[in-house]
């Protein structure tokens, strides 16, 4: 079927430059993963991620990452499967 529908999307530019160098990465346009993420809802019928208001404790443990605060608990991941191991 031919690509016939537009959709016009307004998005702050840092997060749109950000995003598309991971579309880039992985291959895919803009476009592409728009329609991707359109054919998930369609097949989930529904948002195809958690859509959650964060708690309290997560608002004050991302605002402590922001302000460049935070303990980082494990290493590489490499060395947190050998540890589950």
């Amino acid at each position: 079927m031919a690509k016939t529908a537009y959709i016009n999307a307004r998005i702050e530019p840092d997060v749109k430059e950000q995003a598309e160098k991971v579309f880039t990465a992985v291959g895919i346009s803009a476009s592409d993963a728009v329609g991707l993420f359109y054919r998930q809802v369609v097949l989930r019928q529904g948002l195809p991620f958690d859509v959650a208001i964060p708690n309290a404790a997560t608002t004050a443990a991302l605002e402590e990452i922001d302000r460049g605060g935070g303990e980082i608990i494990h290493g590489p991941t490499d060395q947190l499967f050998d540890e589950l191991d």
